[in-house]
């Protein structure tokens, strides 16, 4: 259906994995899942969006960054030097960050540990995606294909007013187009009975 520029977040309650080696206590990891697949999302009244298995696969291999709250200046983890590793499995995208040793990868593993940080997030732009009316008069989008940027551990769900209103307006050009079709059929029938 056509691509997307702007850039994408959505947000979502995880269970996060904390491990610390006995034997490297130094080192520390948090993983989880950042995003699932057939999950639907309610964007807003009777518009939603699922991300199709296989969303992610193409994306994989790009350099991807972990953040804290989608802030670029806390970086957790990098997929091109190997501390952030991405996988796409049958239930959505999984993710392992091995922390850095600073000061504020210290204070996020200490708060994710406690169970006050537990929600995932992930930044993209959608490259491939369908849109299909409901019996109910509701729309639900699906995203077949993602090119991902970022994933975040996050303290709050952030979802953008910008991303709600850009389907806002889909759907509006949508129903703007179905009623110049209506009455475009309905000249064509009374251009026909005027013969």
């Amino acid at each position: 259906m056509g691509h997307q520029r702007n850039k994408n977040i959505r947000d979502f309650r995880t269970k996060f994995n904390i491990t610390r080696d006995e034997q490297t206590p130094e080192e520390r990891v948090v993983e989880g899942y950042f995003a699932l697949y057939e999950s639907e999302t309610e964007l807003f009244e009777g518009s939603y969006e699922i991300i199709t298995k296989g969303a992610f696969d193409k994306t994989l291999t790009k350099d991807v960054r972990a953040l804290w709250n989608h802030n670029t200046q806390y970086v957790l983890g990098r997929s091109k030097n190997g501390s952030l590793q991405l996988r796409a499995d049958d239930k959505g995208l999984f993710a392992t960050i091995s922390l850095p040793n600073t000061q504020y990868a210290n204070d996020l593993y200490e708060l994710v540990t406690r169970g006050d940080i537990d929600q995932a997030s992930f930044g993209f732009n959608i490259i491939d995606e369908d849109l299909e009316e409901l019996a109910s008069g509701g729309y639900r989008w699906r995203i077949n294909e993602i090119d991902l940027h970022e994933i975040s551990v996050v303290t709050f769900p952030a979802y953008e007013n910008t991303t709600v209103q850009a389907r806002e307006k889909q759907i509006e050009q949508l129903q703007q187009r179905k009623i110049k079709e209506q009455k475009d059929a309905l000249s064509k029938r009374l251009k026909g009975l005027n013969k």
